[in-house]
């Protein structure tokens, strides 16, 4: 198999779901050039919402850093969708990280470290990227994290 992008994602213990579908009037990817952009992405696990509430509050780091993986995870089944094979990923150009957070909250780069780090691994050299962690007051369905991106394509 080589080294790939599905042997990591398969060494690091992870089967990408089938694409989230939109919730409302947007598509979940747009591909512009060699560019492809993300509809941001909840921490979704098997079609649920699995961490919800905010950071400081409700939610601790370490459970945060779980939820930005989930939405890292949910932005590879987009790219899949939108490519039909994550080989086809030149590289991650920039993620945004949204992190729910109370107002003392400030640890919202330590959250995104959950996504950046299983990039990193799942897509090797091409998974290194440039980042904003940004503390929100809510976020969609109650979610603590979503992340959108934007992946450069061969």
């Amino acid at each position: 198999m080589g080294d790939t992008i599905d042997k990591r994602l398969a060494d690091l213990g992870v089967s990408l779901p089938a694409a989230a579908a939109p919730a409302a009037n947007y598509v979940p990817f747009m591909q512009t050039g060699n560019l492809i952009f993300t509809a941001g992405q909840l921490p979704l696990k098997d079609g649920k919402l699995a961490v919800s509430g905010l950071l400081g509050r409700d939610v601790d780091v370490a459970a945060g850093k779980e939820a930005a993986k989930l939405c890292a995870i949910n932005i590879l089944a987009q790219a899949k969708a939108a490519l039909g094979d994550l080989e086809k990923i030149k590289r991650l150009v920039k993620i945004t990280v949204f992190v729910a957070s109370s107002p003392d909250f400030t640890e919202q780069h330590l959250v995104a470290n959950g996504a950046s780090d299983f990039l990193a691994a799942a897509l090797g050299d091409a998974g290194k990227h440039a980042r904003s962690a940004v503390g929100t007051a809510s976020l969609p369905l109650n979610a603590a994290v979503e992340i959108e991106a934007i992946i450069e394509t061969k």
